[in-house]
């Protein structure tokens, strides 16, 4: 039988390490963005410009999660277990959020971009 759960649980790893996600996560596998030239007299072609890979969502805080030494990765693996089986890699990713943290909520903003991503499909 097919798998058929496209979205909802999934798994987030930072070097290895399991971090406790919350809501939604963003991400983008990177690539070229193609945007028209456009002259006075017609629709001249595209430029091509190119699109950094990134992940982004919120994590749970807890009293072991070391905050400032996630802030401080560089040179990471960083990697997205989806519902559907897929999996998304972004090599040599670094923190490139601001890291803000709600202590009402025990919410950490998280944003990792990177060197190059790439998809791995789910076995069928």
């Amino acid at each position: 039988m097919a798998n058929t759960r496209r979205a909802g649980r999934l798994q987030f790893y930072v070097g290895g390490e399991l971090i406790d996600v919350k809501g939604d996560v963003t991400y983008s596998l990177g690539g070229v963005n193609r945007s028209a030239v456009v002259g006075a007299d017609r629709v001249h072609g595209f430029k091509e410009e190119l699109m950094v890979p990134y992940v982004e969502c919120k994590a749970t805080d807890r009293g072991d999660f070391d905050v400032a030494g996630l802030r401080d990765l560089t040179d990471t693996t960083v990697q997205l277990v989806l519902a559907s089986g897929k999996t998304i890699i972004f090599n040599n990713a670094w923190f490139a959020g601001e890291g803000d943290i709600s202590a009402e909520e025990g919410e950490i903003s998280i944003r990792f971009e990177a060197l190059g991503a790439e998809e791995q499909l789910a076995e069928a």
